[in-house]
């Protein structure tokens, strides 16, 4: 039986540092321009007030799974929330694994505190089970920041694939193409190493959230990255998505930058690696929205270390469905699958040399009235404590189409590890 919450959500004067409140050991967070939410103290799933933990072998898509024991939460809470904005109420953060026979659980954390900030606003949510007593003083009396651990660097090297070893996938990928049972797959490689034990996972989401600003930094049950691309947005029966496919790395120069953009966006290989992920949301999203709109052509996409073409899509919701209704629709999008998605699944279980656990799986949060903010979790490593220390598992991945080249595609990952890597160091 589902225990009962009680959620109070309180205006707060708004903190410049969301990130000083979270836990230093296990972050929950989510972020973009400054903005977002995290949970304040210890958010070990064991404790929080309500969790869910899907395994495989369900025999239901864990997204349907956590999407009904969401509602069930829902309704058998008290929120008392005359704040109203995004990310306010009863909130719970969540990952999902890429692929639905992964070995690694996916998750929705409801944490006990969460602090928040929108558009200057900012507030601060409670959330105990019936019988555990909220404060009635002063919203934020009970909270303070916890200083930064001292800085820290990790070491990552080749994972269970190799630069060589993956140049080799792609050309199994290329004759999977070639063959016409497949028109894209996207091949993923792994960098593997360690940080050590009890370094503050807050300083590497702090320098994401920084060097990135405009992506959604995330980081949930050892998850942590920063992904450019939105699977889905629900407001208020508004839906968004964002498709990001066909990248370059940007220049070294203003020269270098114009000549790498034009490239991008004449190149045949990256438009037609682009379309059939457009088309893959397009299709998916369509029975549960109407009035959806997307541009004709993509927009090329500025990153610090990289461009992409992307392509933005609204709709209004028609079917009632939560957020995470949506994730179960959308995922996997040919973005970080391929076309046709069930073959080019099937094909990365054969090819890939590795579980990718909730690497390019959907990770975001969702709220009591079905709202929420879900991405695709790219530029990402998952954290996983052992003995003596924290054992990190970074991945990247690029789009095999019939015109890919191998050296090339290993240059685009290499490219798109750069920001872990980096702030790793």
């Amino acid at each position: 039986m589902t225990k009962r919450l009680i959620v109070q959500t309180r205006e707060f004067d708004p903190v410049d540092d969301l990130l000083a409140y979270a836990d230093p050991d296990r972050p929950l967070a989510w972020l973009r321009r400054g903005d977002g939410i995290v949970a304040v103290g210890s958010s070990d799933p064991a404790t929080a007030p309500a969790s869910i933990r899907v395994s495989a072998g369900q025999g239901v898509l864990r997204s349907a799974i956590m999407a009904d024991a969401w509602r069930e939460i829902v309704a058998n809470a008290e929120v008392d929330d005359p704040v109203g904005l995004p990310g306010t109420g009863l909130v719970g953060f969540g990952a999902l694994t890429f692929d639905e026979g992964s070995e690694a659980d996916s998750i929705l954390i409801v944490p006990s505190i969460i602090l928040g900030k929108r558009a200057g606003r900012g507030w601060i949510t409670r959330i105990a089970i019936a019988g555990d007593e909220l404060p009635q003083d002063q919203p934020g009396a009970t909270i303070d920041p916890c200083a930064y651990g001292p800085h820290w660097a990790g070491t990552v090297g080749p994972g269970a694939q190799s630069p060589n070893g993956y140049q080799a996938s792609v050309r199994t990928a290329l004759d999977r193409i070639g063959s016409g049972a497949v028109s894209k797959i996207v091949l993923a490689r792994d960098l593997a190493g360690t940080i050590p034990s009890g370094s503050d996972l807050r300083r590497l989401v702090r320098a994401l959230s920084t060097g990135y600003p405009d992506t959604w930094t995330f980081a949930v049950d050892g998850l942590v990255g920063a992904s450019p691309e939105t699977l889905v947005t629900v407001q208020d029966g508004t839906v968004t998505a964002r498709v990001l496919a066909g990248t370059i790395g940007r220049g070294a120069d203003a020269d270098q930058d114009a000549a790498a953009s034009a490239h991008l966006a004449s190149s045949t290989k990256d438009i037609d690696e682009h379309e059939y992920a457009v088309q893959s949301l397009l299709d998916s999203l369509r029975p549960h929205v109407r009035a959806m709109a997307s541009s004709e052509q993509p927009f090329l996409l500025k990153l610090p270390n990289l461009f992409h073409l992307a392509t933005d899509v609204e709709a209004e919701l028609s079917d009632g469905g939560s957020a995470l209704d949506l994730v179960g629709a959308l995922h996997p999008t040919a973005a970080v699958a391929g076309t046709p998605t069930k073959v080019a699944v099937a094909a990365i279980r054969e090819i890939e040399p590795f579980d990718r656990g909730r690497y390019a799986g959907p990770v975001g949060w969702i709220d009591g009235d079905g709202n929420g903010e879900w991405a695709i979790a790219l530029r990402c490593a998952q954290f996983t404590p052992s003995a003596d220390a924290i054992a990190v598992t970074a991945y990247a991945g690029a789009g095999i189409v019939a015109a890919s080249d191998p050296e090339t595609e290993l240059l685009e990952t290499r490219v798109k590890f750069r920001p872990l890597v980096d702030a790793l160091a």
